[in-house]
């Protein structure tokens, strides 16, 4: 789906306001980035795969296919690192990206409402990993934001070749969706909560996005606790700055209900091994064991309690 196929489609199905919002917006989207034409000039030395075909069951997103010149479809995609969520396979290439994302939507996925014919809202995407392992279940329109600029032209380094019309990631943060839509069947924030001072305004935000009877899926951060046990750190946590509130499940569980959402479960709660999230070829910084107490893997270099993420879902009434 192009831009203009997307802004036309909200224009037909009632949104028209924020589609006449995003066209204003788009002309200065991603190029005022610094790095956005070395990454621009990555995504356009692409080489052709034919007969491009994807595949979304498989823990790797796949493009299935030929390609000519394989060391050039290696050489582009490297120029777009760090890649940080997937995997991906694109011929005969494998993006080993520091999350196995696979494991998370694997834990997730077996308690989702199924995603056919619904439309679909993800939060903070990242490069739409999860948007495109979605695509397997032919829901009508898969929408993902986030506002990296690296992350978008990953995204759109697959969509060449995988051109699908229910599928698109728009270069915003979740402040530029209009409150009150009223308009995704299926709304998905996951590794956001965290990083938002007023966890419970996200929350109320993510209700007003749901239809009546729509489905929340909300992943973060949580600690081992109950009720009204809640981590505040004080500076950074394993090495991030942005996170703000780290709520126990049992804590978690109560802002859902207390921002009126109905049939609040936890449906998974995990501890993230080095396993998950780690350095590869394909993200060579640092990754979740630099960020661990070398002495206490429990712990974090801050000495927190080590991350462990919780799945709720709910319901809007």
């Amino acid at each position: 789906m192009t831009l203009a196929a997307l802004f036309d489609y909200f224009r037909n199905h009632g949104l028209n306001h924020w589609a006449q919002q995003l066209k204003l917006e788009s002309p200065g989207w991603l190029v005022n980035h610094g790095d956005y034409a070395r990454w621009s000039a990555a995504l356009e030395a692409l080489p052709e795969i034919d007969n491009a075909q994807g595949n979304f069951d498989a823990a790797a997103v796949t493009v299935d296919g030929d390609c000519a010149d394989p060391s050039s479809l290696r050489q582009a995609l490297q120029g777009l690192m760090p890649w940080r969520k997937g995997p991906y396979q694109i011929a005969d290439v494998f993006i080993d990206c520091e999350w196995r994302s696979d494991f998370k939507w694997d834990r997730i996925l077996p308690h989702l409402a199924p995603l056919v014919h619904r439309r679909i809202l993800d939060i903070g995407c990242g490069n739409g990993y999860h948007c495109w392992r979605m695509l397997a279940q032919s829901p009508e329109l898969v929408l993902g934001i986030e506002p990296s600029v690296l992350f978008n032209l990953q995204y759109r380094a697959i969509q060449k070749y995988l051109p699908h019309a229910q599928i698109q990631l728009l270069p915003i943060g979740v402040e530029e969706i209009p409150a009150g839509l009223d308009w995704f069947d299926s709304v998905f924030s996951m590794g956001v909560l965290y990083h938002r001072r007023s966890p419970l305004d996200h929350l109320y935000q993510l209700k007003s996005f749901l239809v009546s009877g729509g489905e929340l899926c909300l992943e973060t951060l949580v600690i081992e606790g109950g009720a009204g046990e809640i981590l505040l750190p004080q500076d950074r946590y394993a090495r991030m700055r942005n996170v703000w509130f780290i709520p126990s499940s049992a804590e978690l569980v109560a802002w859902v209900q207390r921002c009126g959402f109905t049939n609040v479960r936890l449906v998974d709660e995990t501890v993230t091994a080095v396993t998950e999230q780690r350095i590869t070829d394909w993200m060579q910084f640092e990754s979740l064991e630099q960020c661990l107490d070398p002495d206490d893997a429990s712990l974090t270099i801050e000495g927190l309690p080590a991350p462990r993420r919780a799945v709720v879902l709910a319901n809007k009434p």
